[in-house]
């Protein structure tokens, strides 16, 4: 099963997303947005931001 993007609103009241593999694990969760229609824009941002995406290793800090 492909993973999915779930929207919901959470104990405060702010719409939130979080993406779920095929497993039902959460690997990565939104910020929260005002508005429901806003959380569905922050899927489409992270959709088109990761398309194309590197992945970058970044040294451990000092």
């Amino acid at each position: 099963m492909a993973g999915k993007f779930e929207v919901y609103e959470d104990a405060g009241g702010k719409y939130r997303f979080r993406l779920k593999a095929g497993n039902g694990e959460i690997v990565a969760t939104g910020q929260g947005y005002s508005s429901k229609e806003a959380a569905h824009k922050g899927v489409e941002a992270v959709q088109r931001a990761a398309s194309d995406a590197p992945v970058v290793d970044v040294p451990k800090a000092a």
